[in-house]
């Protein structure tokens, strides 16, 4: 009786203890969704704004030329000054030039002299013509030598306008306002002999033309997209330009487009593009190179969006968002350019779209998320991105987390 009560005791416990250990189901650990960093979509209007390479040149340049010949006397401008339109600049020997222009006055003289009397046998014969002192042929022989004396006036005339213009030429002046360059002959030098002797070039630097190209493609791309209403080209003469130059600093004074060329050039499959930029310190110099942001309109609804957000696939750029139930979505982007740490969106994204900018490693489409505001690091302090996280704009879609 004694060991039957022991045995249903010890029973009873192993069937106690086997309760205890697999009589319930044990309890799986699941894992809090991931916490990431977004910012709220705000369509907003943005500058069309490209970055190209410029080259400076004068807005007029005039070749200084002896247009007589002569021999030069001196020179009366101090080189690499700047000179008034209209200032003296070389003396050509201007004795022979007064030579003949007094030898040509003398002509005219003579000529006048000749016409005066012809001029007088021919009133006098139309008097006698109607008395019939004379025969008819002498009126006409007077009338005759009267009107070649008045062309040889006229003739006479001219040459003494001629060889007036001529010893004016003998003082060479400066045919623009602008800066005189070098000397290109020296004093004693024949000039003008034979043709027009360079004696120097006047450049005018203020303001001066900013030449550079753009892809005929990219222009289509524009024109489609304000076509589209996406985007709003400013009209000629109103698209803004400014310069960085060579040594990083932006100049102050800003330009702005003039020109548009009409052809592509087929080498290049470039069109050419043309600004005015003020330059009233003379400064800037032609011949330059500069950095060159020229302002062709404006965007009227786009996303500023991190460049950490943007990310590629073989369908294209996208980014992560979080929906209103929390979950992760891809959603397939249309972006312009990147501009201060930011990428331009023109499509794919509405007004208050939650996009994922940190976090995006363990972020995966179709799962939870816990949603924080973005908050940017201090400047100077490098991002670091998750490891193994895809390179912004460059990296291939997360795959779907299967559990």
């Amino acid at each position: 009786m004694k060991s039957l009560s022991l045995r249903t005791l010890v029973l009873g416990s192993s069937v106690a203890l086997l309760a205890a250990c697999g009589g319930k189901p044990q309890q799986q650990h699941q894992m809090p969704p991931p916490q990431v960093g977004v910012i709220t979509a705000k369509p907003t209007r943005v500058p069309l704004t490209r970055d190209l390479v410029g080259r400076l040149s004068a807005f007029r340049s005039a070749d200084v030329r002896a247009r007589v010949a002569g021999v030069l006397l001196k020179r009366t401008y101090d080189e690499g000054t700047d000179v008034k339109k209209g200032q003296v600049l070389f003396q050509i020997d201007p004795a022979p030039l007064r030579a003949t222009l007094n030898s040509a006055e003398a002509q005219l003289a003579q000529a006048q002299a000749t016409y005066a009397n012809n001029h007088t046998i021919a009133e006098r014969d139309r008097r006698l013509i109607d008395k019939h002192y004379i025969s008819q042929s002498d009126l006409d022989n007077a009338l005759a030598a009267e009107r070649s004396s008045a062309a040889a006036v006229k003739q006479a005339k001219a040459n003494v306008q001629s060889a007036r213009i001529n010893l004016g030429y003998a003082t060479v002046r400066a045919p623009i306002s602008g800066r005189a360059d070098k000397q290109q002959v020296t004093e004693g030098a024949l000039v003008g002999q034979g043709s027009d002797t360079l004696l120097t070039t006047v450049d005018q630097i203020d303001p001066l033309y900013v030449n550079f190209t753009m892809g005929v493609d990219e222009l289509n791309t524009l024109r489609e997209e304000q076509a589209k209403g996406n985007a709003t080209l400013l009209g000629d003469g109103k698209g803004k330009v400014q310069l960085t130059l060579p040594n990083g600093s932006t100049y102050g004074q800003t330009g702005e487009l003039d020109f548009s060329g009409s052809t592509v050039d087929p080498n290049t499959g470039a069109v050419q593009l043309r600004a005015t930029v003020p330059n009233p310190e003379h400064t800037l110099l032609p011949g330059m190179f500069a950095n060159v942001r020229v302002t062709l309109g404006s965007i009227s609804h786009a996303f500023l969006i991190p460049e950490a957000a943007v990310q590629q696939s073989t369908n294209g750029p996208y980014v992560l968002t979080v929906g209103t139930d929390n979950k992760v979505q891809q959603t397939q982007v249309e972006t312009s350019d990147s501009r201060n740490g930011n990428w331009i969106v023109t499509g794919g994204l509405k007004q208050g779209d939650k996009v994922i900018v940190s976090g995006l490693a363990k972020a995966r489409p179709g799962q939870p998320a816990k949603v924080t505001a973005y908050q940017p690091k201090p400047a100077g302090q490098p991002s670091q991105a998750p490891k193994g996280a895809p390179a912004a704009a460059k990296s291939s879609a997360p795959a779907s987390s299967k559990h």
